[in-house]
């Protein structure tokens, strides 16, 4: 659901999710990978520089590039997305401001793949179906513990709390 002007509790939540992002070596994270149905997400590719994307609408794109992808929500699991190259995104940022961002690169894909999130597309959707159907068959193996049951993911509250 759009948020429209953010509130002090959208500000809060912005924190809260690059603070979530950051502690999972993350470079993005959309509000619905932690079970919030609001439009909002945060790309970090640039230390000195986290976007954050408040309803968030693609407004331009250009080029093409192949480059594999990994996504938080389905960890250790890697594929090879094509993506525009160059994306142009208008976003309120957390303050409300209505902005436009031009991204290349890594930053581009990175605002692509959180948009998707948002649109309720995974990586793996982009994927044909059978190299979609190996990555999720691995990834099964692979949840699996020596019990036979998938071991639980680390909740976001974990994420926050300290360690040690």
């Amino acid at each position: 659901r759009e948020v429209g002007t953010p509130d002090d509790a959208d500000r809060a939540f912005v924190q809260d999710l690059l603070e979530t992002m950051r502690a999972y070596h993350g470079i993005g994270l959309a509000a619905n990978q932690v079970g919030i149905t609001r439009r909002i997400a945060v790309v970090e590719t640039d230390p000195e520089q986290a976007i954050v994307l408040i309803d968030p609408v693609v407004v331009g794109q250009e080029g093409k590039d192949k480059d594999e992808e990994g996504c938080l929500s389905i960890p250790d699991i890697y594929g090879h997305v094509q993506r525009p190259l160059k994306v142009t995104v208008a976003a309120t940022d957390a303050e409300g401001r209505r902005r436009t961002i031009t991204a290349e690169g890594l930053a581009a894909r990175a605002i692509l793949h959180e948009i998707d999130h948002l649109d309720g597309i995974l990586f793996l959707d982009r994927l044909g179906p059978l190299k979609r159907r190996l990555l999720l068959r691995d990834w099964e193996r692979s949840r699996k513990g020596k019990s036979g049951h998938i071991r639980e993911a680390p909740s976001p509250e974990d994420a926050g709390r300290p360690v040690g």
